[in-house]
């Protein structure tokens, strides 16, 4: 089975074909991810822990990688990212919750 850095590069390897097969639709999501993610009423690291947990809560691998990947990109701690878990268990239970924690940067 592959690790999460492993399947983060492979999601990375496949949204690039993607952009390149089609660019205009991938820019224009580019804008709306830009708009939805930019600082306002909320920090734009708050805004990706929301994200996060969005994405663990409907079990997305993908979405997964990506929010945990633009988290730290924010500069999200890994107190930050446990305690956005922290919540997220106490009004969701464990189920898979803690994948985040598996091989990423968090777990260090």
């Amino acid at each position: 089975m592959e690790n999460q850095v492993q399947l983060n590069a492979k999601r990375v390897e496949l949204l690039d074909k993607f952009r390149e097969a089609v660019p205009q639709f991938m820019a224009a999501e580019a804008e709306v991810i830009e708009i939805a993610y930019k600082e306002g009423a909320l920090s734009s690291k708050v805004k990706c822990l929301i994200a996060l947990t969005a994405a663990l809560k409907v079990g997305c691998t993908n979405c997964i990688l990506a929010q945990t990947e633009k988290a730290l990109d924010e500069c999200a701690t890994k107190d930050e990212i446990l305690e956005t878990l922290q919540v997220l268990i106490a009004i969701g239970g464990y189920n898979r919750n803690c994948r985040v924690i598996e091989g990423n940067k968090v777990s260090g």
